[in-house]
Formats: C-alpha cells, sequence, structure tokens
C-alpha cells in the first residue's frame, strides 16, 4: 500500500494522465481495460473551457453549476482525475472542502454505460501529507464498498463501484490517522440521486 505521492509525482502523473487521452476520452490504464459494448452510445458530456492544446475535462450535462465552475477553472486537475478512474467517465460533482479554505476536493465520476459506474477521487490541497480516507458504497447492501485510505500528499482513490447510481461517498482527512479531529469529514450520496 502507498504511503505518499510527492508533488513531483503529482506533475509526472498529470503529464502522463495527459498523455493517456485518445480522442477526447482518457484511455484505461493496463489491466484496466474494459469490453466495448458497440450498441452502447458514449456518454454525452460537455468539455469544460479549456486552453489551446490543453485536453479538454467532460462534465456531464446534469452537473450542478458549482460542479462547473469547479472545472471551467480548474481543467487540468479535472482531467487527469478522470484519467485515474479510466475511460468514459464524466465528472458529476465536485466540491472543494471543508469549504472555500479548500484543504480538498472531492470529485465523483459516472460511467453512463451498462454497467453504470461511479468513481471517487479526493484531492490533497494542502500540499503536505495527511491521513486521508476516501470510502464509495453501492446503493445497494449486499455489494461492498470501496476505500482507499493512507498519509498522502497528493490525493485518495480513486475507488470505483458499479451499479453506482446513488452511491454513497466519505471522504476524511485528518491530520493523522489517530487524530480526533477531522479537517474534513464529508459524506453524500452521489449526484444525481432523489
Amino acid at each position: 500500500m502507498r504511503t505518499s505521492r510527492s508533488n513531483t509525482g503529482w506533475a509526472f502523473a498529470a503529464v502522463a494522465a495527459a498523455s493517456l487521452l485518445v480522442g477526447g476520452y482518457a484511455a484505461p490504464a493496463v489491466g484496466q481495460e474494459a469490453p466495448r459494448s458497440e450498441a452502447a452510445a458514449p456518454a454525452k458530456a460537455t468539455p469544460a473551457v479549456s486552453s489551446p492544446g490543453a485536453a479538454a475535462a467532460m462534465v456531464s450535462p446534469t452537473a450542478n453549476s458549482t460542479t462547473r465552475a469547479i472545472a471551467n477553472k480548474q481543467p487540468e486537475s479535472v482531467q487527469a482525475m478522470a484519467n485515474l478512474c479510466g475511460a468514459g467517465y464524466v465528472l458529476q460533482y465536485a466540491e472543494q472542502l471543508p469549504d472555500s479554505r479548500r484543504f480538498g476536493t472531492l470529485f465523483t465520476y459516472q460511467k453512463n454505460t451498462s454497467p453504470f459506474s461511479s468513481c471517487a477521487l479526493f484531492d490533497n490541497n494542502l500540499g503536505t501529507a495527511k491521513y486521508m480516507k476516501l470510502t464509495l458504497c453501492p446503493n445497494q447492501l449486499s455489494k461492498p464498498c470501496s476505500v482507499d485510505e493512507g498519509t498522502f500528499s497528493q490525493y485518495a482513490g480513486p475507488v470505483r463501484v458499479t451499479d453506482g447510481m446513488c452511491a454513497e461517498v466519505t471522504a476524511i482527512m485528518k491530520n493523522s490517522k489517530s487524530a480526533t479531529t477531522a479537517l474534513i469529514d464529508r459524506r453524500f450520496a452521489v449526484p444525481p440521486c432523489n
């Protein structure tokens, strides 16, 4: 299990992730390739604002205005995180945590092809290693949650679940695993969910 990601590693990962783009979609990492159904239509998403030569971050048409604002402000981060989820994922929800101080940013992505899947990543925006725990649980009690936890300087995740409609995500950040006070403790159902 990894214990941290250095800032140099993050820059390398962002460049490597951007280079994985094929035709505007993220290419899956080795071993994450999934069979493609000829009948499945690609998810309709809109690119966030991007500069010439930069990869456009794909945003779900049902994403809220806050998510769209984050995608427009941070298109490279949004795209790098999408690449970590794999091919076909579009940004569904993004939130700066715990508030405008932005200690971390939580990203949730969805793949709207069968089987419907959700993916979450929790970006550490503090620049120093913190204990982070990211949990994504399907909306079915009989299926297991996906968890990534440890001391990370970059991000926790990706965590994925299939049948991810209304999955529950929990993002926790503390100075250490044993700390009694959390810097971030956020739990919610992945939108869109009634």
